[in-house]
């Protein structure tokens, strides 16, 4: 990886590589990547030598906007179980790092969201699973981060089967 490239950093979203640097931290010198992600001028620092364990992944291909299109189309998934047991669940889609995962974890918690506020953690889950959809589609589609905020609620804020 170089300065310049932009990647997917699971549980964050997607970002590009500005710079790399060296610090001492806990005594020991190392290398890093320093990432910015598109949305909330947020920066954080990768270990140069922890990169596959934290599961880097290149962003999707442009051709693959379409299945996350399909993904915040189709119905939602009704989770059983408490809403412990769903955070659960959800965070486990996201800790995967894909983005058809982190699309239907939106989907699904903003439509929920929409007819009976969610849980605090529900929530934190659900601006994490759009935080990951859009700094990803940012890059890949080129544009702004509001105009793909927009653009996903479009496509969630399809009415249910019972909703008609």
């Amino acid at each position: 990886m170089k300065i310049g490239d932009k990647i997917v950093y699971p549980m964050h979203g997607a970002g590009e590589i500005t710079d790399i640097e060296e610090n001492e931290v806990g005594g020991v010198k190392n290398s890093y990547y320093i990432f910015r992600l598109p949305i909330g001028d947020m920066k954080l620092m990768l270990p140069v030598d922890k990169v596959e364990e934290v599961g880097l992944r290149e962003l999707i291909a442009p051709a693959q906007v379409n299945e996350v299109i399909e993904v915040l189309r189709a119905e939602t998934e009704q989770l059983q179980g408490s809403w412990n047991k769903r955070f659960h669940t959800n965070l486990e889609r996201l800790k995967s790092g894909d983005i058809f995962e982190a699309a239907a974890v939106a989907r699904n918690l903003t439509r929920q969201n929409n007819k009976k506020k969610v849980s605090s953690g529900e929530k934190k889950i659900l601006d994490l699973s759009r935080q990951i959809l859009i700094t990803e589609l940012v890059y890949v589609c080129d544009k702004s981060p509001e105009e793909i905020t927009a653009w996903i609620d479009e496509l969630i804020d399809i009415p249910e089967p019972d909703d008609k």
